[in-house]
Formats: C-alpha cells, structure tokens, sequence
C-alpha cells in the first residue's frame, strides 16, 4: 500500500488546516504551495469546496482514499449524524489513540510505532494501524519496548491529554475512555461538506 512521503507542510498549506495540529505549518507561509500561491486566489466551486473539505480529513488522519471510504461507509451504518459518526470513527483507530495518548508525537510516527508491534491492547499485541478501539480498552506499550527512545520522548512532550483518553507515564498504559463528542474535535474540519461529497 502507497504512501505519501512528501512535504506535510506543502499539504497542510494546500488544504488550509495544520496538519500537525500545532500550526507550525501555516506559521511562516499561511498560504497555498507553489510559485504563485501567495498571488493566486481561485474561487472555488461547490465540488472544490467539497474535495477540499474531505482532504482535510484524509491528510490529518493520513489515510488513502480506499481507507476513507470504507470508514465513511461504516459511519453511515451507525446511529446517530453521519458525519460525526465519521470523525469519531477515525478518532477510534488505533494508530490515532496512541497518538492523542502522547505515545507519539505525530499520527505518521504512531502508525509506525503499532506497526513495530510495541502496543499492546487488552494485553494483547496488536500491529495493525486501523485497528478499531472500544470504549474501555486499556492501550499499553509492550514491557520489552519501555525503553524506547521515540516513545520516551513523545511522553516527556506531552502537557495535556485529550479527556476522552487517559493516560499514566509510569504504567505506560492508558485506557480509550468515550467517543469523542464534537467539539473536542477540530472545528477548521466541515464533515458535512464530506458527507455530501461522498453522497453524490
């Protein structure tokens, strides 16, 4: 399976949004990539508005489009809105709670980390990035991978987690406590744009 290995920055400035959630990346040049990008502003039309809001999506969680898709159709099997059933979807995979747990300090080096096998889940190892996280399941790094240099300095960077993880750095184990709801989650981000993209 591809995967980008460009610039997040370029991508970032393409979209509109940090990335990264910090806002390094429209820091310095808050504007489009490219030689004219800071000349340049196209209207766009309603599909262009549509597609931006839905790369937005796919670039934060860094999934392809085939990945997207499945959990967007997922998300319309749920009760509930369509569009938020998505995004708490994406915020269940396991590559991002190891992320909003701090146990890496990007979603691309979270990805690595579950696929390194240094995460278990319930106490069992789990090496797949998408992997779905339940409401309870306790996330821990395997005992032989406690020392880990990437892991220990992502922990000793974090200053505050998100309230629907929790998270102890002398157990190096936390538990996925709820769903997200709404608006703990990035407003910059309009799911139903996504929703109408994807319904046409």
């Amino acid at each position: 399976m591809s995967r980008y290995t460009g610039s997040i920055y370029k991508r970032a400035r393409r979209v509109g949004i940090s990335i990264l959630e910090n806002g390094k990346e429209l820091l310095k040049r808050p504007y489009k990539p490219g030689q004219h990008g800071n000349a340049r502003k196209r209207k766009l039309s309603n599909y262009g508005i549509q597609l931006n809001e839905k790369q937005k999506i796919r670039f934060t969680y860094g999934l392809n489009e085939r990945q997207l898709r499945r959990t967007f159709d997922l998300a319309g099997k749920m009760k509930g809105q369509h569009g938020e059933n998505f995004l708490k979807l994406l915020e269940a995979r396991l590559d991002n709670v190891v992320y909003r747990m701090g146990i890496a300090s990007t979603r691309a080096a979270a990805r690595q980390v579950v696929n390194h096998g240094h995460i278990l889940v319930n106490n069992n190892k789990v090496n797949i990035p998408s992997y779905s996280v339940k409401p309870g399941d306790v996330i821990s790094v395997k005992e032989n991978s406690n020392d880990h240099k990437a892991i220990k300095e992502s922990l000793d960077k974090v200053i505050k987690l998100v309230e629907y993880v929790t998270f102890d750095k002398n157990k190096l184990s936390g538990t996925f406590v709820r769903y997200p709801e709404r608006n703990e989650l990035t407003a910059d981000i309009n799911e139903l744009l996504v929703v109408e993209f994807y319904s046409k």
